[in-house]
């Protein structure tokens, strides 16, 4: 299991590949035997790990780091459905991510992994399976809510084929009871690429805090032991001694090299996917520089919340809404720079400073975290690896649950959250300051936020989150958990601008922007030209760039689940549509 992006070249998994070819469809049955003998297989251990090879697929790629552009993190050229709040009821059967074929392929090996014939080696193998099914039902519960719980393969007349959803309550107990054994019985090993007991770890904690802070504020109750579940995992992690924050000993570009850097190790990161140009790429670089691609651009109100250098807000500033480029990129935290490109920015290992291109981005703050060399920016060109799972989120989330909790102490802050900033040479957040002055700006942002004594440290963590994980997937899921759809309806805006004319944006005294309004002359030479009739800004002829010129419309009644497609509401008439769908 060296490298989950090449097994398939693997002589040895061909047999295995045959079964899942007979798999494709979506239903629980039992794979047609003709193609594959159960009780002829998994009774060795080449063949136990040959088979479990395969689940890596469910893992996965660049889709980690886009995410972020179907949220309120990254605007794109096309803004999705679920953003827009034009989501609709898919059709056909399968579709809408109510797909169960990953799942019977765990649980046909769970239910055959006897044949081996090993105690330990059953633990073992059993413990990936395990994983993988958590894994699974926890993207379904995200989705879905209440979904039907199966633990092993149905035959094609079975009744439990047409059973209703099982609670979200119930799954969610069964999750924990595969995350825990795959904790159990994973080795203990660092392995970048594999499956360990850390990576449950880490799963452990992301999927016990998402499931308790969703329902703390969504009034479900019960949530307070997968709190403290969540806070123990992480604890567990941070104590084994495992990983440390990557750090090169330079504060501004320790964090951009983490995720620019050719080829991951095991420093921070707990599981990456492995890309490479001999047999697989992204395209992750081409999405954030590319006119006619994602063109990605960072929302304004990402950048209002990262934080002076000194610690401060930068939105306490008087009229820090109305700061300029340049002004507003100085005296920052280093993350800010280090994923966004700001004055006299440079591509990853090169030293001559990039000249301002504002074509490739939507909003005008150009995406620079996880874009490596130049000559990856080519469609399908990237090859730098992704990160999945690192040390970092272990951090984020024992600080959080234990906020949300209301027992975090200034110990537990030291221990996670200013780890973090220690990194990037900010100053530590101290939990009586934060609690006696909540930032009225993130909590405009976040009205739902606990009003309790710890108001504002869970304001600050919710600031460090969004900094430090930013394009790693999670945004989504923590507006969701958090309750606060509503935060989607707000103006999506870019960049600020005083006026027509001339805009220096490295403070060289030449102009990198010239803005008009249907009369360019004058503007030879500088590279960026842009008309105010084509590129709109909130005032016409200033203020701030305007991505996304649509209003969006979040439901709270209907809108922090997904619905379930029509055609399978027929073919099993005990299943029940989401509310509102």
């Amino acid at each position: 299991m060296k490298n989950y992006n090449t097994y398939i070249h693997k002589a040895v998994l061909l047999f295995v590949l045959v079964f899942n070819a007979s798999c494709d469809s979506d239903f629980l049955e039992t794979p047609p035997k003709d193609l594959i003998e159960a009780s002829d297989f998994f009774k060795t251990e080449d063949q136990l790990k040959a088979y479990v090879n395969g689940f890596y697929n469910m893992l996965p790629g660049q889709e980690v780091y886009e995410e972020d552009a179907s949220s309120d993190n990254i605007i794109p050229l096309l803004v999705s459905d679920r953003v827009r709040g034009h989501r609709l009821t898919p059709v056909a059967s399968g579709t809408g991510g109510w797909s169960w074929g990953n799942l019977r392929t765990i649980n046909f090996f769970l239910d055959n992994i006897a044949n081996v014939n090993d105690a330990d080696l059953e633990l073992k193998y059993a413990a990936y399976a395990k994983f993988f099914r958590a894994y699974f039902y926890y993207n379904k519960v995200k989705t879905f809510g209440d979904v039907p719980w199966y633990d092993s393969v149905l035959s094609a007349g079975d009744e439990g084929l047409f059973k209703a959803r099982d609670s979200r309550k119930i799954v969610m107990e069964n999750v924990l009871e595969d995350i825990n054994a795959a904790i159990d019985e994973l080795p203990s090993e660092v392995e970048l690429n594999q499956i360990t007991k850390y990576t449950a770890l880490i799963l452990k904690a992301r999927i016990c805090l998402f499931e308790g802070t969703f329902r703390k504020y969504h009034n479900l109750g019960d949530y307070e032991f997968l709190l403290e579940e969540a806070a123990s995992a992480a604890d567990e992690l941070i104590g084994s001694g495992a990983y440390e924050l990557y750090n090169n000993g330079n504060v501004e570009n320790s964090y951009r090299e983490l995720f620019d850097v050719l080829n991951q190790n095991t420093t921070e990161t707990i599981l990456a996917r492995d890309f490479n140009a001999d047999f697989i790429t992204h395209n992750i670089a081409n999405l954030a520089t590319s006119p006619t691609n994602g063109s990605y651009g960072v929302a304004k109100d990402m950048i209002n919340s990262y934080l002076l250098k000194d610690g401060s807000r930068f939105t306490d500033i008087p009229n820090y809404d109305v700061i300029e480029f340049y002004e507003e990129m100085q005296n920052r935290d280093p993350r800010l720079t280090q994923t966004v490109a700001g004055p006299n920015f440079t591509v990853y290992l090169e030293e001559t400073p990039e000249i301002v291109n504002l074509s490739g981005t939507t909003t005008g703050y150009r995406v620079i975290k996880s874009i490596s060399t130049r000559d990856q920016w080519g469609n399908k060109a990237s090859v730098n690896d992704i990160v999945i799972f690192r040390y970092a989120e272990a951090l984020l989330i024992f600080a959080e649950a234990k906020a949300e909790l209301g027992t975090i102490t200034q110990i537990d802050l030291d221990k996670s959250i200013n780890k973090l900033r220690d990194r990037v040479g900010m100053p530590h957040l101290i939990a009586t300051e934060a609690n006696a002055n909540p930032d009225t700006y993130l909590a405009e942002m976040y009205p739902n936020v606990e009003s309790g004594s710890n108001k504002g440290v869970i304001l600050e963590i919710r600031r460090e989150r969004r900094v430090e994980m930013f394009m790693e997937g999670l945004r989504w899921d923590d507006l969701m958990r958090w309750k606060e759809g509503k935060k989607l309806e707000k103006p999506f805006l870019g960049i600020y601008f005083s006026g027509l004319g001339n805009h220096d944006f490295d403070n060289d005294g030449n102009a990198d922007v010239y803005l008009h309004d249907g009369g360019a002359s004058g503007a030879a030479g500088i590279p960026n030209i842009i008309n105010v009739n084509e590129r709109e800004l909130t005032n016409g002829t200033s203020g701030n760039f305007i991505p996304f010129n649509q209003t969006v419309v979040f439901d709270e009644d209907k809108d922090y689940l997904y619905p379930i497609p029509a055609e399978e509401l027929i073919l099993n008439t005990n299943l029940s549509q989401n509310p509102n769908w």
